[in-house]
């Protein structure tokens, strides 16, 4: 598909004065989307290098998806979790084979997901008597969600400002530090939760030293470790669980985001003795594993399947890490090298210049992208992207670098 750039004066936004203002929505309205790209109310079209914030890896309206949710809305959209239904059992089949963990708890969000692993680590200690357990350890620059629990194990001040007091019995290491981590975990820790690679703070990368010490110490001391692999997992490193490129295993995980890629659900992966901390009533929720989510998630790794996936984000991959650095050699001064792995990628922007003034202008070029923490460009576009669309990103980017920077 060749879609032209398009300039500021050919876009219509519609207004919506009644949506709560806390996002700072971008001025277009889109109204459909294929493969890799969206369209807005003008007929413009975009090449999406965001993915919905990493959730339509397999790209926009795919027509297996599609099908899968609208033949399960005509059989059973819901049931609650009082009842066993296919779609989530045979889910939570298909990913314990897949990672080879025990079991899986559905919920709705990757944040919900950390919850439930958040409480799941204090329960487990509980059980076996260690009531003193309790400290959940997370890393600087980490971001774990925006519910309480979650919001605890998120270091940044800018996401907590105006919601404190916040459940205690949180502490915080450096990322990549594993001295530091040594001296921090202990015998009142429950768990350190980590993201394999770090998404808003700026797509920062753990070592595999990092992991690789933390599953020792965790395994040494008696906490459990746990991977947030929420937009990071699900194929996007290049694998489809982050663990799987590291060769480190946690006790558990938690997914989300491109799960069912696009409608919303998220899941804790657990093995081992903590697969059975939680009892009936410990923890719940209405819609989590919903039949139609759950039915979308299925056909996902249904097509994975036929698609060597994998491969093909390796390749992909390398070629748009390879035109990030040229564009970082092209303004050396604006930009450094580029970091990440597979199909998460950012581009670290120096200081005098900020990554967020390139996300509108890109608008004009048909181009979508995001800035993420620590004055990065991030880059998850759908896993699908061909050879041909990236370089087309890529041209589209460097027309809107030069005119932010001619601006």
């Amino acid at each position: 598909m060749t879609v032209p750039m398009v300039s500021r004066g050919a876009r219509l936004v519609t207004q919506h004065p009644h949506l709560m203002a806390n996002y700072a929505r971008a001025e277009i309205n889109i109204v459909r989307g294929e493969g890799v790209y969206l369209f807005d109310e003008s007929g413009n079209g975009y090449i999406d290098m965001v993915a919905g914030l990493a959730v339509v890896a397999l790209g926009h309206a795919h027509p297996r998806i599609a099908r899968a949710i609208a033949d399960q809305a005509a059989t059973l959209v819901h049931c609650s979790n009082l009842y066993h239904h296919e779609p989530a059992g045979t889910l939570a089949d298909r990913l314990a084979e897949l990672s080879g963990f025990d079991a899986v708890f559905f919920c709705n969000s990757g944040t919900e997901a950390n919850e439930g692993a958040i409480k799941l680590a204090r329960k487990f200690a509980w059980r076996k008597g260690e009531k003193e357990r309790t400290t959940i350890l997370a890393a600087n620059g980490s971001f774990h969600g925006r519910t309480f629990g979650a919001l605890a194990a998120t270091d940044s001040p800018a996401y907590k400002e105006g919601f404190e007091p916040l459940p205690g019995g949180f502490a915080f290491t450096p990322f990549n530090d594993i001295d530091a981590l040594s001296a921090a975990i202990d015998d009142r820790t429950a768990a350190f939760i980590v993201e394999p690679v770090q998404g808003e703070s700026g797509v920062l990368p753990a070592t595999p030293e990092f992991l690789a010490a933390a599953r020792d110490f965790c395994t040494q001391r008696g906490a459990l470790l746990i991977f947030d692999e929420v937009q990071c997992g699900m194929g996007r490193l290049g694998r489809l669980l982050a663990s799987q490129l590291y060769e480190v295993q946690p006790d558990a995980f938690t997914l989300a985001k491109s799960l069912a890629n696009g409608l919303p659900i998220g899941a804790l992966i657990v093995r081992g003795d903590a697969a059975t901390s939680l009892k009936p009533g410990d923890h719940g929720t209405t819609f989590g594993g919903s039949p139609v989510p759950a039915a979308a998630a299925l056909e996902h790794l249904a097509i994975r399947d036929v698609l060597d996936l994998d491969a093909h984000v390796e390749a992909v991959g390398a070629l748009l890490r390879n035109e990030l650095r040229s564009i970082a050699h092209q303004w050396p001064d604006v930009f450094e090298g580029p970091r990440g792995h597979g199909l998460m990628l950012g581009l670290p922007v120096r200081e005098g210049h900020k990554a967020a003034d390139f996300v509108p202008r890109a608008l004009d070029f048909g181009l979508i992208i995001n800035a993420a923490g620590r004055n990065t460009l991030r880059f998850v576009p759908p896993l699908i992207i061909s050879p041909e669309e990236c370089r087309e990103a890529m041209a589209r980017l460097r027309a809107t670098i030069s005119a932010t920077l001619a601006a």
